[in-house]
């Protein structure tokens, strides 16, 4: 029997190698950053496995949108903040956003570079930034250098070690999503908590 991040796998590997999977990535990196839940690494590294001589191009593309979808991110939390309050505490999120302008007030920068290049909700971060007006030239800095470390890292280390890597990669992905779900759980718990 199939598991679920096989079904995933598959899936992601044939939309990796549809002709618009550029588009969908684009897409997919500009709403994570500041409203969509699943991050674009899972559909990067599909889409380096199907075309590895593109892997730079494919995080450079990923890194423009998703620093774009901080943009839009930080702008709503500038302009909009009471508006998505709501929001927020719906999703379970206010202890994080909290949190979140906390780690701001203390290290301001490094708070944005390490959100961009970790697993932690970069989204929340982008509405921070915003609401707390942060000024926008270092969060945009920031933004790039910790979405494109991370973006770059996964392209090459893919691209690299890919068509080695790939069958077990394939054999053992259901059990890699789901310590990647328990990690994600871990840092959701040590953040909000």
């Amino acid at each position: 029997m199939t598991g679920l991040f096989s079904r995933l796998y598959d899936w992601t590997l044939r939309l990796a190698a549809h002709r618009h999977a550029p588009r969908y990535l684009a897409a997919l990196s500009f709403s994570e950053s500041s409203f969509f839940p699943i991050p674009p690494d899972v559909m990067l590294m599909p889409m380096v496995l199907a075309r590895p001589a593109r892997a730079m191009h494919l995080a450079l593309l990923t890194t423009v949108f998703s620093v774009l979808g901080g943009l839009f991110g930080y702008l709503v939390g500038y302009f909009a903040i009471e508006l998505v309050m709501p929001l927020i505490h719906g999703a379970g999120q206010t202890a994080a956003y909290e949190q979140a302008q906390a780690w701001f007030l203390q290290y301001g920068f490094w708070v944005v570079l390490l959100a961009g290049f970790s697993p932690i909700p970069y989204k929340v971060f982008t509405l921070a930034a915003g609401g707390l007006m942060l000024p926008i030239l270092p969060f945009l800095l920031a933004s790039l250098v910790g979405r494109g470390s991370r973006f770059f890292l996964v392209a090459g280390l893919v691209g690299w070690g890919g068509p080695k890597l790939e069958p077990l990669l394939k054999r053992y992905i259901d059990w890699i999503g789901w310590c990647t779900v328990l990690v994600l759980v871990l840092v959701y718990f040590l953040v909000v908590h």
